[in-house]
């Protein structure tokens, strides 16, 4: 590609960090979620990078179909379950787990005719209210479940925490208490910890862990980057700087005239913008690197450029180094500066962008 715009994946990022949560969950098997290909990564890179993981997690079946005819064997879980019958014989027929949480799947699942039993997820809503059973329905869901045919038995358990990334939010204790007084009794696997309960809560590092976003080297937490937990970055957002404006006092810098010079001062223009994913409402003074050296945005964003502050680097030139994110520069930092989640800013990576493997 002629456009120096570019996403770098670290491979050995991705196997360090699927080391991290060995480390903190040794006891556990780890679902790896790579679901919104693998958050921006790439879903069959990451797939085959992180081929040590004991199964993957996807939102939907369109995805477990791609890991499948790439070539991947491992356990794949459809985390959102089957939306129609007659998704049943598909999953079957990829060997696919499935996790089930509302009546019409019960219904779909009792009635079809399939050669083999599904694994099934059961998932109980202990408070975050989004998908699960509620936990008055727990004991006639398990029952019916485990008299059905086409469920392989043993099935497995699971919940999901809401305010995991909070250390000292109340919700959490709740859900886990809920979780334990309705599963203690049976001895089924069981899953509960996301990321950020896989860092802060080590009572929830039970049979099953679903790491998701410190898999790709983000702080999962609300507060502090990847470096507070040995994370390290997977993906590099960079660029390069493809014109510099020598500008006087008070002249102003992108649409809307947003922000003015401050004194006579060079400003770059970099080969990236919000149609690569760069967030259009980060405000001036979001970090960027330039040769490795701290500068800020100046301006908003457009569809394929942005503008930076060089006041920090007067001796830069057309086609040296940008950084957005990634390679010491924490997207934590940079999503705050959005308004946003690092989530966000990694799932919206576009893929007109060149994709560059190392490691």
């Amino acid at each position: 590609m002629t456009r120096p715009s570019r996403v770098v994946i670290d491979r050995q990022a991705l196997k360090h960090n699927l080391k991290r949560v060995r480390h903190y969950a040794p006891n556990s098997k780890i679902m790896a979620i790579i679901k919104a290909d693998a958050y921006g990564h790439g879903l069959v890179r990451v797939a085959q990078t992180l081929d040590d993981a004991d199964a993957f997690g996807v939102a939907f079946m369109e995805e477990a179909i791609q890991l499948r005819e790439a070539g991947i064997t491992s356990a794949i879980v459809l985390l959102e379950g089957p939306h129609k019958a007659v998704d049943l014989n598909t999953i079957s027929e990829l060997q696919l787990d499935i996790v089930v949480h509302n009546q019409h799947q019960l219904d779909i699942l009792d009635k079809a005719d399939l050669v083999e039993p599904l694994q099934v997820w059961l998932k109980l809503d202990t408070g975050m209210h989004r998908l699960g059973f509620p936990p008055a329905l727990f004991n006639d869901v398990y029952q019916r479940l485990n008299a059905m045919k086409n469920v392989k038995q043993p099935m497995r358990l699971m919940t999901h925490l809401a305010t995991a990334n909070e250390a000292q939010h109340p919700l959490t204790a709740q859900q886990l208490d809920c979780f334990e007084s309705l599963c203690s009794e049976f001895d089924l696997e069981k899953t509960i910890s996301n990321s950020a309960a896989v860092i802060g809560h080590p009572d929830t590092r039970v049979d099953w862990v679903r790491p998701g976003l410190m898999l790709y080297g983000v702080s999962p937490m609300a507060e502090g980057t990847a470096a507070d937990h040995d994370l390290k970055p997977a993906m590099t957002l960079e660029s390069e700087l493809i014109s510099i404006q020598y500008l006087n006092k008070d002249e102003p810098v992108g649409y809307g005239a947003t922000w003015r010079c401050p004194e006579d001062m060079p400003v770059g223009i970099v080969a990236t913008g919000y149609g690569d994913g760069f967030p259009r409402h980060a405000e001036s003074g979001t970090p960027i690197l330039v040769n490795g050296v701290r500068c800020a945005l100046v301006g908003r964003a457009s569809m394929d450029m942005l503008t930076v502050d060089l006041r920090n680097q007067p001796d830069a030139r057309i086609g040296d180094r940008v950084v957005l994110w990634g390679d010491s520069l924490p997207i934590e930092e940079i999503a705050k500066h959005a308004n946003t989640i690092p989530y966000e800013l990694l799932c919206g990576v576009h893929k007109r962008l060149e994709f560059i493997e190392r490691g």
